[in-house]
């Protein structure tokens, strides 16, 4: 009965790892928290050509996104590559020689004997590469305008496909004056940018190992 215990609570042990390290199990719960309440209702008309509920836009600026609520769309070129190689040699080496006297109470000792040498070396080396890439266009809101002119801009994408769902989320500042005339802006010209891919589904559990694998990994010293 103890054994059958012990491996009952072994397992309940595993799978409370294994759930505790799902990875992309669903999007990241209010990231668009910030996006602002919709526009109010527009005022009655009141019979005058000028309806400046309707919205103003200089000639210089045309229908480029400026105010809160507006959409931009950002376009994702993100392409990073990393890599880093080291190497280390080091040595040391060292030596004691000993003569005894040869007349006296320890004329006896030999010197070879008493000779000693030491020697160590060490050589070591690493290389690590990463490469990332993420391409395709997300549309945002601007949530907020800040007085230097940039922006906060806030938005994600669900998709439920037949194998799943995916959902990229992101957030980050721009500045108003890098949005082109068809309101777009690519994101490496955004600062503080957080975006987030992930899913879940057949294809993405296919790719992961097994609860049990990751609780071996998890508890492996090797």
């Amino acid at each position: 009965m103890n054994i059958l215990r012990t491996t009952f609570a072994a397992l309940g042990c595993a799978l409370l790892l294994a759930g505790c390290g799902m990875e992309g199990g669903s999007p990241r719960a209010g990231f668009t928290a910030a996006l602002p309440p919709p526009p109010p209702l527009a005022a009655p008309r009141n019979g005058a050509i000028y309806q400046s509920a309707d919205g103003y836009a200089a000639l210089h600026e045309g229908n480029r996104a400026r105010r809160v609520g507006d959409l931009v769309t950002v376009v994702l070129v993100e392409s990073i590559d990393t890599s880093k190689d080291t190497s280390a040699n080091t040595g040391r080496n060292g030596s004691v020689a000993l003569t005894p006297p040869s007349a006296g109470p320890l004329n006896f000792l030999d010197p070879d004997a008493l000779n000693a040498a030491s020697q160590s070396s060490f050589n070591g080396t690493g290389s690590a590469s990463q490469r990332s890439t993420l391409n395709g266009a997300i549309a945002v809101t601007i949530a907020e305008v800040r007085p230097n002119r940039t922006a906060l801009v806030v938005g994600e994408r669900h998709m439920r496909l037949s194998q799943g769902d995916e959902w990229v989320q992101f957030s980050g500042i721009l500045r108003l004056a890098d949005i082109d005339s068809a309101n777009r802006v690519v994101s490496t010209r955004i600062a503080d940018a957080q975006i987030i891919y992930g899913g879940q589904g057949a294809i993405q559990q296919a790719s992961r190992p097994g609860w049990l694998g990751r609780f071996f990994n998890m508890i492996s010293p090797f």
